[in-house]
C-alpha cells in the first residue's frame, strides 16, 4: 500500500522531529535564569514562584503517557500537532502574564505538550528506512538533553540583555514553525492501535498517582519530608498505584500494557533509565552551582550566570555530535551495548569532574564527558524499549519510558537539594554547599550511573526476550531498531 512505504525525505522527517525534542527541552529550561528574578517578576513569594518549575514537571507527567495512547489510536502525526497548540497558547500566556497565577496556566499548558518527544520516537519506526533508523532514534531522543543544554545559556543571555517576555514570545514562534514542519513535512503512518477503546480510567489513576508523588517528591524539602502533608501524599501515591494496576492489568485496552512493561527486558530498561537521568540531572545542578558560588569560598569559581551557561554549552553540542555515533554503535554492537557503555562514561565523567573541578575549564570538560555519555545512553533506550513491544504499543511506550527518565529526574532533584542543603560551610557570614557537600554529589552521580550499568547488564538478550513473549511483536519481526546478535 502506498501509505505504508517509508517517505522520500528521511533526513527531513529526523531534523524536524530532531527540532521539536529540542524545542520542548528548550521550554522546560526556559525560566530557570529568571527563578531568582520571579518573585519581583510576578509579585509573589519564593515558595510560590517555584510552581512555575513544578507545574510543567506535573502537567507533563500526567498527559505524556496519555498522549502517547492517543497516538497509537488516532495517529502519532496527529497528537504531534496537538501538542504544539498548548506550546504555542502556553507561550503566549506566559509572555502576557503579569502575576503567579497567569504564569503557572501558562507552564502547565507548555507542560501539556511535552508528549511531542515519545511521539516523534515512535513515528520514527513507521517513516525511516531501517539503515537509518537507530541513527535517528538516537539523536530525537538525546534532543532533550541537547535542547537543555543549549537552551540554558541562550535563556540566561535573552534574560540578562533583554526584557524576560521575549524569552515567552520566542518560544511562541518556535512552536508555531514546528507546527508547520510538522504539518508539511512529517508523513500520515497508519495507526496501530485503531477501533481500540481509550482508557479514561487509567488515565485518570494514573494522573492522579503521579501528582500525588511527583509533588510529594518535589515539594517534600519544603514542606518536611515528615510532614502530614509529604507523608499523605506518598500514602496516596501507593494506594492510587496499586489500584490503577489492579484496573490496567483487567482492562481489554489498557493505557499501559503492564504485562508488556513487566518482561524483563522492558521492565530493566525502564528501571535504568530511572538511575541514567537521576545521574544525568545531578551534573546539571551541581556544575552551574560550582560555577557560579563566589571565588572567597575557596572551591566556587565565580561566573556570572550567562558565563556559567556558556561553559555548560558545550555539553549540548556534545550530546548533539555523540548521537549519531551512538546509532552506529547499536547497529554495530546492539542497544544493550551502547547503554552500558554510555552508564559507563557518565561514571567516567563525574571522575572527572572530581578531579578537575577547581577550574572553569576543567568543569566544562566534565560537563562534555557526562552529556556525551547522556547521548549514548538516551540514544538506545528507545530502541530497547520498541524492540520490546507490539507495534501498536510504540508511542505509549515511549511515553511510559519519558516518564521513568522524568521520576529519575525529580527523584534526582530532591535527593541533590536535600544534600546540598545539609552539607553547608558559612562564608562571610553566608551560608553555602560546602566543598565536601558538591565531592558527594558528584559521587552521588557516579553511583547512579554505575547503578544504571548493573541493570543494564542484567537486560536480557533479544532472542530471550522473543522466547519469553510468547506473541506477535517486533521480536519476531525483524525489528530494524534491535539487531538479532544482540548481547
Amino acid at each position: 500500500m502506498k501509505d505504508t512505504q517509508k517517505p522520500s525525505r528521511p533526513g527531513a522527517v529526523v531534523a524536524v522531529l530532531a527540532l521539536a525534542g529540542t524545542t520542548a527541552a528548550v521550554m522546560q529550561t526556559l525560566v530557570t535564569p529568571l527563578l531568582p528574578k520571579l518573585p519581583g517578576i510576578l509579585h509573589t513569594t519564593p515558595s510560590n514562584a517555584t510552581w512555575v518549575i513544578t507545574v510543567t514537571l506535573l502537567v507533563s507527567a500526567v498527559c505524556v503517557p496519555v498522549t502517547g495512547r492517543l497516538g497509537d489510536m488516532l495517529g502519532k502525526r496527529r497528537m504531534m500537532l496537538a501538542c504544539s497548540v498548548p506550546l504555542m497558547l502556553g507561550s503566549v500566556v506566559c509572555a502576557l502574564s503579569a502575576g503567579v497565577v497567569p504564569m503557572i496556566i501558562g507552564r502547565g499548558l507548555q507542560g501539556m505538550g511535552m508528549g511531542m518527544v515519545p511521539l516523534g520516537i515512535a513515528l520514527l519506526r513507521d517513516a525511516v528506512p531501517q539503515e537509518k533508523l537507530s541513527s535517528s532514534i538516537a539523536l530525537v531522543s538525546a534532543s532533550m538533553g541537547i535542547g537543555g543544554g543549549l537552551g540554558l545559556p541562550i535563556s540566561a543571555a535573552v534574560a540578562q540583555y533583554a526584557n524576560w517576555r521575549a524569552l515567552f514570545w520566542g518560544s511562541a514562534v518556535l512552536a508555531a514553525v514546528i507546527a508547520v514542519l510538522i504539518r508539511y513535512l512529517i508523513p500520515h503512518v497508519p495507526t496501530t492501535a485503531k477501533g481500540q477503546r481509550f482508557d479514561l480510567p487509567g488515565a485518570v489513576g494514573l494522573g492522579a498517582g503521579l501528582v500525588c508523588l511527583l509533588l510529594a517528591v518535589s515539594k517534600g524539602a519544603d514542606w518536611g519530608w515528615g510532614s502530614g502533608t509529604t507523608l499523605g501524599l506518598f500514602t496516596g501515591a501507593v494506594l492510587l498505584f496499586a489500584a490503577w494496576g489492579l484496573w490496567e492489568v483487567r482492562t481489554s485496552d489498557p493505557l499501559i500494557d503492564l504485562r508488556a512493561t513487566a518482561r524483563p527486558r522492558v521492565l530493566l530498561t525502564n528501571v535504568a533509565s530511572v538511575f541514567t537521568s537521576f545521574a544525568m540531572y545531578a551534573s546539571m545542578l551541581v556544575m552551574p552551582q560550582l560555577l557560579q558560588f563566589p571565588a572567597v569560598t575557596g572551591y566556587g569559581l565565580g561566573q556570572s550566570l550567562l558565563a556559567s551557561g556558556l561553559w555548560m554549552a558545550p555539553g549540548g553540542i556534545m550530546m548533539m555530535l555523540v548521537s549519531p555515533l551512538g546509532g552506529k554503535l547499536t547497529d554495530a554492537r546492539g542497544p544493550k551495548f551502547t547503554l552500558i557503555s554510555g552508564a559507563l562514561v557518565i561514571a567516567g565523567g563525574y571522575g572527572v569532574s572530581l578531579a578537575l573541578m577547581g577550574s572553569a575549564w576543567g568543569i566544562m570538560l566534565a560537563v562534555m564527558v557526562i552529556n556525551s555519555g547522556v547521548g549514548l545512553a538516551y540514544g538506545s533506550i528507545p530502541a530497547l524499549v520498541m524492540s520490546s513491544v507490539p507495534q501498536s504499543e510504540t508511542a505509549a511506550a515511549n511515553g511510559f519510558n519519558t516518564l521513568m527518565r522524568s521520576l529519575g529526574t525529580s527523584i534526582g532533584a530532591a535527593v541533590m537539594g536535600v544534600l546540598l542543603a545539609q552539607m553547608t560551610t558559612t562564608t562571610g557570614g553566608r551560608s553555602f554547599t560546602s566543598e565536601t557537600g558538591f565531592r558527594t554529589g558528584l559521587l552521588v552521580g557516579c553511583g547512579m550511573a554505575l547503578v544504571s550499568v548493573a541493570i543494564a547488564a542484567l537486560i536480557p538478550a533479544v532472542r530471550a526476550a522473543v522466547q519469553g513473549a510468547g506473541r506477535t511483536g517486533p521480536e519476531n519481526s525483524g525489528d530494524p531498531a534491535q539487531p538479532t546478535a544482540l548481547a
